[in-house]
């Protein structure tokens, strides 16, 4: 009998890039996402008799998007299961069916959402089928942490703040963002985010990385709850645009950002010059780029869409809109 949860991707406005111990990925800095529950992966799983290892398929389904797993991505997906399972006391062997209703592995986080759905659904089984004692929402969080960093921020809504040594929701006055992402490019990333971690360190321009990142934390949710959005514009700004410059540095160089990101990172820059307002706007691990918008600024909101539509497709929160 099948078993399915999902759970959403989620965008850091201060970012998790570099580790001090990959081993369960623990973060050099503190960081500070909102859940984007629009965006979902969706798994399955089911028990079955006569299989010798645990197996993973695409979820077909009509609204949900294919996806094939690279290999180095299947041993990692199945391994995280595996750790579920001793956790929970599970035995057997189980097919796995897992799909998103957005693009994989273009920087969309949806390794955060694939780890915590993986998460939540092997608990979710444990719990009907074997009686398991439910865990916290922080204990599946640190759990899922060791298949995806990410990931444990997925389990809270809608702010999370990961530190070193744990993961909590966290109350701040901003709710119910609108959310855009300008698809810049769709294809696989050449440099994965776990190599991302790894080559961001050595940079030159690491140093320090962390301290400026915890302290922009701080400034941001200080800003947030003197409602001071113009301010928090530029605190996010500054802070992807730190990450990315790590990336430009490393050793070798490698970069996210093409000609697409940067000619709508003008248009946006541009927008917030002539207004003195407009959305929030940060990049993870890849080439696209995330606006965040106030419930107030529905009108900014569709005049985006329609103006990056001509040359990009977008995600909104009420679906694809495919570029003109």
């Amino acid at each position: 009998m099948w078993v399915e949860a999902s759970a959403p991707s989620n965008i850091a406005l201060i970012k998790y890039m570099g580790k001090v111990n990959t081993a369960d990925n623990s973060p050099c800095n503190s960081s500070l996402s909102y859940t984007l529950e629009h965006l979902r992966t969706f798994i399955r799983i089911q028990k079955t008799d006569g299989l010798t290892a645990d197996q993973w398929k695409p979820f077909e389904r009509s609204d949900l998007r294919p996806i094939e797993l690279s290999e180095k991505g299947r041993v990692k997906f199945l391994n995280h299961f595996a750790v579920l399972k001793k956790e929970f006391g599970i035995e057997g062997f189980f097919e796995i069916q897992s799909a998103n209703n957005f693009p994989s592995d273009c920087g969309l986080a949806s390794s955060a959402s694939s780890f915590a759905a993986l998460t939540a659904v092997t608990h979710k089984w444990a719990v009907e089928n074997k009686g398991l004692k439910p865990y916290s929402e922080t204990q599946l969080a640190l759990l899922s942490k060791k298949g995806s960093g990410s990931s444990c921020r997925s389990l809270f809504s809608p702010w999370s703040v990961w530190s070193k040594e744990t993961v909590s929701s966290v109350e701040l006055p901003v709710r119910n963002l609108k959310h855009q992402v300008i698809l810049c490019d769709e294809s696989v990333k050449s440099v994965s985010s776990s190599d991302a971690h790894k080559r961001v360190l050595t940079s030159d321009l690491f140093f320090n990385r962390p301290e400026r990142a915890e302290t922009r934390l701080k400034d941001l949710i200080t800003a947030f709850n003197k409602n001071d959005w113009a301010q928090a514009f530029q605190i996010c700004w500054n802070e992807f645009w730190d990450m990315h410059v790590l990336f430009h540095t490393s050793k070798p160089a490698f970069m996210y950002m093409n000609s697409g990101s940067q000619f709508a990172l003008t248009l946006l820059l541009k927008h917030w010059e002539l207004n003195g307002d407009g959305p929030l706007v940060t990049m993870d691990a890849g080439s696209n780029i995330h606006l965040l918008y106030r419930p107030d600024q529905s009108d900014v909101y569709q005049k985006m869409s329609q103006l990056f539509s001509q040359s990009f497709s977008v995600w909104t929160d009420e679906g694809y809109i495919a570029k003109k």
